[in-house]
């Protein structure tokens, strides 16, 4: 029975379906929410960057089913209380984690890029912002599930939401670090965003290294904070492992990116020359195509005329000096 004196969310609501009922949880719609602004944040940065938008379905296609198997595995691997063997058991019940989600989906990027033949930074670049928004807000169905929190708030100054949650099965207040971190995401989201929609010659990997970094950041420090339960590995905790390899992943790309972009395009945050974000070859109009032909043999005729030139020049004759008249006598 739930406490009368606090708010304590319903995990969600059971249609007439069947003779026991069929129930949605809050988490699954919040999960399906994330997912859905995702996919159009998505297209839109696929828009904006060159890409063509019909790619976004095929995107989700790929990384959606290996993201659940990677987010499944990894929290039934690294769980003590769970059994790889309940996989497919438990799997309505809970138990995902976002590092093996983000492992499973990077899979389903290289897949994307390999039939699709497109780099694999450029696709990521674009792919990232919406995936930090998406946890951001599946972070709330923590709220719903009341689960992800942190130690017992024991002042009663603080204990209000969103800096509290009160924990109905404990029946105390601990710190909401579902809502700290599902701010944090939004944060990040934002800065990403920004990135990719206003810096046109940013180099590609740029929103990439950004995004490990901010995340595995945020993930390193709240993650030893939680309560125990919530803390993947029995001696090691290995989410937090994983957060800190993600952060320094992300310094390390940093630095890769703009040195490779400085070698390659003259600036390291622009483009000296080139455009990074060239549209794809097999997607030019006809029109573009002509106007590319059309520009190619003007190139390739004016270089022969300039090696014909140089060619001239080196095989004349020259001519031999005048001859000076002697004017004295």
């Amino acid at each position: 029975m739930k406490d009368p004196n606090y708010f304590i969310p319903d995990r969600g609501f059971t249609l007439p379906i069947g003779e026991d009922g069929f129930t949605i949880y809050y988490y699954a719609i919040m999960i399906v929410a994330g997912i859905i602004l995702a996919t159009v944040v998505v297209w839109l940065l696929f828009k904006r960057r060159n890409i063509p938008t019909d790619w976004t379905i095929d995107l989700l296609l790929c990384i959606l089913p290996l993201g659940i198997i990677g987010a499944r595995t990894f929290y039934c691997v690294t769980d003590p209380s769970t059994s790889i063997l309940e996989w497919f058991s438990g799997f309505r019940d809970g138990g995902l984690s976002i590092i093996g989600g983000v492992i499973g989906g990077a899979l389903g990027v290289v897949l994307f890029c390999v039939i699709h033949k497109i780099n694999f930074l450029r696709v990521a670049d674009c792919l990232l912002p919406g995936v930090i928004l998406a946890q951001g807000i599946g972070r709330w169905g923590n709220f719903f599930n009341q689960e992800v929190y942190g130690g017992v708030i024991t002042d009663p100054a603080w204990q209000w939401f969103p800096f509290g949650v009160y924990i109905e099965s404990a029946r105390e207040w601990h710190y909401a670090f579902f809502f700290y971190e599902s701010v944090l995401n939004i944060i990040v989201f934002a800065l990403l965003f920004t990135l990719m929609w206003n810096f046109r010659k940013k180099p590609h990997g740029l929103a990439v290294a950004g995004y490990f970094f901010a995340y595995g950041t945020v993930r390193s420090v709240m993650e030893p904070l939680r309560d125990g339960q919530y803390i993947l590995g029995s001696s090691l905790p290995i989410s937090q492992v994983f957060a800190i390899l993600m952060a320094v992943s992300g310094v390390l790309l940093f630095v890769a990116v703009l040195f490779h972009n400085r070698r390659k395009y003259g600036k390291a945050f622009g483009a000296a020359f080139g455009e990074p974000l060239a549209i794809l070859p097999r997607y030019y109009t006809a029109e573009q195509r002509r106007k590319m032909e059309e520009a190619r043999r003007a190139k390739e005729k004016a270089a022969k005329l300039a090696a014909q030139g140089a060619q001239d020049t080196a095989n004349a004759v020259p001519l031999p000096p005048a001859e000076q008249k002697d004017d004295k006598k």
